[in-house]
């Protein structure tokens, strides 16, 4: 488990920016499907039911105006940073291994 921290800045105004902070990079790549999931719901407020695929949640990724993490690595004691990239390839391997279950 390596503490995460997320940084989400969703609009170019620097007041969006906001950060959240997770017990293990799962959860926080988790933690990045939710809030899209609370987007679709607050733009889709009368569907009972959202379905929504990876090219979906890579276009919303892409359209925020910055997204990135910083994950603690025990051996070196500090915060390696990734982009956007990064946490796009960990969401797939997450979602892919999910499937395979």
């Amino acid at each position: 488990m390596s503490h995460t921290i997320l940084l989400i800045q969703p609009t170019k105004k620097a007041e969006s920016r906001t950060y959240s902070d997770y017990e293990s990079l799962n959860e926080m790549l988790e933690g990045v499907c939710k809030i899209y999931e609370e987007h679709l719901k607050r733009c889709n407020p009368n569907t009972p039911s959202i379905t929504y695929d990876i090219s979906q949640l890579y276009e919303f990724i892409d359209q925020l105006s910055d997204l990135s993490c910083l994950v603690f690595q025990k051996s070196t004691a500090s915060y390696i940073p990734h982009n956007k990239n990064w946490i796009k390839e960990k969401i797939y391997a997450m979602l892919r291994k999910q499937a395979g279950k």
